[in-house]
């Protein structure tokens, strides 16, 4: 049955990908027309974990609803009309960038109806932002639906009227009237008093506590504008993001400003360690004791991380040192939204840091790049590893490592745990990517975290899976551990160089290492219950500290202990 289901929803993936492929091409779709309700019902047959109870016609999915809102611009809920554009210029008019909390998006509401959505980081962002409206819509016309009376008026319903006029400030509401609204709302979303007065207080705050009111309101009022023939819903694609999409055009401007940077600073004939990571544990964990005066412990004192990660005086004070101390910080400015930090590891004594037991002092440089997203990972990491031409010269990337660390589902532990890939399985394709790890689960022993080892699927959208496809792959012969998005894209890329295209050495170390932000697979830990907090510092440096460890270990050709 499972087997069944899960060829059922990877079939569904499938087409859903393809579906927007062709609307993007076409340019724009209606998500109340034919091309729109393909959309939907393939992502109900595919019922992602992630949307909870989107599938029950007479039931809001309220954590669902929060997790898309969190990563599309405040205001959609308004605007009938969405533009997905490149980056065409709307920085240079009067236009309020709008930035969404949990997505490095740059949006700008261009009138009442219309909001665009700016799209740097390839077809990868594309799906998501399609998938995530996709969403919108249905539940949006299930509040109609809920909220009006089905006649030839489509008359209000009472319940919809005290909800307008909370959502249109028409009068202040006392305590005692906001608790009969609230019962209101209950009802119509069918959920329970308690549940929407959690997802009342989730959506506000001080400056917006009727939040949740107005998100419901507007989601329905655009719906019913749309129902009735009135600035009915489309989402166009713009004709230069279409002729971007695919060219490498960002990720092109960003790899070039890198080795300009390297060659600036006569670094480009150095031994390089690519790391892909956030921007503070590689830096905190070579900089951090002497910026803040402390002495390093002959343990990794995950503590001190954890108060730097509560402070921005600490983050700023150590940022600062490490600037006058060998690190190189490039702010982004290509489009792709990845920050660079390049350190030089010939400026830095380790004599106060959790490497003192090496003996290591090289002039290796270690280039740290911020998170890609999806397709974007082979995008950049592709264009980085080319040879660097400038003024007639031809230099080659002289990469000794490359290695991964991030984020990812897991599949077989809980939120914290630690995940060792072996080999990349790219969902939907027959393209797998099995690979020698230098890092090992005895690696990881720890008392409180666990660490597993296997193959990981590299998914084409973390908010499309559900419990049947995710068990299949755990439970199959490919017993696999995880899922993340971008592994199997760096891994072309770096076969791509290294094998084929000889841009790179193939004698270079590999280490990936993920821990755990969700599990899909348990109910109350998917991505839309919330993120780690401090739970995800230890997992962090911890990897960070093995991958350094193997960097310094490899280079001084000695083994460190543990």
């Amino acid at each position: 049955m499972v087997n069944s289901r899960a060829r059922e929803t990877t079939e569904a993936i499938e087409r859903l990908y393809v579906t927007m492929r062709h609307l993007f091409y076409r340019g724009f779709f209606k998500p109340a027309g034919v091309s729109g309700e393909t959309l939907r019902k393939l992502l109900k047959t595919i019922a992602p974990e992630i949307y909870g109870s989107m599938g029950i016609p007479n039931k809001v999915e309220l954590d669902g609803l929060l997790y898309v809102l969190d990563r599309l611009p405040e205001g959609i809920e308004e605007t009938p009309f969405v533009h997905l554009t490149s980056d065409e210029g709307f920085d240079k008019g009067s236009f309020e960038v709008i930035v969404p909390k949990k997505r490095r998006r740059n949006c700008y509401r261009i009138d009442e109806n219309q909001m665009n959505i700016e799209v740097l980081l390839g077809r990868s962002e594309i799906y998501d932002i399609l998938t995530h409206l996709t969403f919108l819509y249905i539940e949006a016309d299930k509040i109609r639906e809920l909220g009006h009376i089905a006649d030839e008026e489509y008359k209000p319903s009472r319940a919809w009227q005290i909800i307008e006029s909370v959502a249109l400030g028409e009068k202040k509401f006392s305590r005692k009237e906001k608790e009969v609204a609230l019962i209101h709302l209950s009802s119509l979303l069918g959920r329970s008093f308690d549940e929407t007065l959690v997802a009342y207080n989730n959506f506000g705050d001080d400056s917006n506590p009727d939040r949740l009111f107005k998100i419901v309101y507007h989601l329905g009022r655009v719906s019913l504008n749309d129902y009735k023939g009135i600035n009915q819903r489309e989402v166009f694609f713009s004709a230069i993001l279409r002729e971007r999409v695919g060219h490498h055009f960002f990720g092109e401007k960003w790899a070039k400003e890198v080795k300009k940077v390297l060659l600036e600073n006569n670094l480009h004939h150095r031994p390089l360690h690519i790391i892909s990571a956030n921007m503070h544990s590689v830096k905190n964990m070579l900089y951090a004791e002497d910026a803040l005066g402390k002495k390093a412990s002959k343990e990794v004192d995950y503590k001190l991380y954890e108060e730097i990660s509560n402070k921005k005086s600490l983050q700023d004070k150590i940022l600062h040192h490490s600037q006058k101390e060998g690190l190189i910080y490039i702010d982004d400015n290509s489009g792709s939204n990845i920050d660079v930090q390049i350190i030089d590891m010939s400026r830095i004594s380790l004599k106060n840091t959790p490497f003192a037991a090496t003996s290591y002092s090289g002039e290796d440089v270690i280039l740290v790049f911020d998170y890609a997203f999806g397709e974007q990972a082979f995008e950049v990491m592709d264009e980085l590893l080319r040879p660097y031409e400038y003024e007639d010269k031809i230099f080659p990337m002289q990469v000794k490592s490359v290695s991964i660390m991030g984020k990812a589902g897991i599949l077989t532990g809980k939120k914290g745990d630690i995940m060792i890939p072996s080999s990349h399985i790219f969902e939907g394709t027959a393209d797998n990517y099995p690979f020698e790890n230098a890092l090992q689960l005895s690696d990881f022993e720890d008392d409180e975290l666990k660490a597993y080892e296997g193959s990981m699927i590299t998914v084409l959208g973390t908010s499309l899976q559900n419990k049947d496809i995710l068990t299949y792959f755990m439970t199959t012969s490919w017993e696999a551990i995880g899922l993340e998005m971008e592994g199997a894209h760096y891994q072309k890329a770096i076969q791509v160089a290294s094998r084929i295209r000889h841009h790179i050495s193939e004698d270079l170390f590999l280490c990936y290492a993920y821990y755990a932000s969700d599990n899909p697979l348990e109910t109350g830990s998917t991505l839309s219950s919330g993120g780690l907090g401090l739970t995800g510092v230890k997992p962090t440096y911890m990897i960070t500290y093995r991958i350094l460890r193997k960097i310094f270990e490899r280079a001084a050709g000695e083994k460190i202990s543990k």
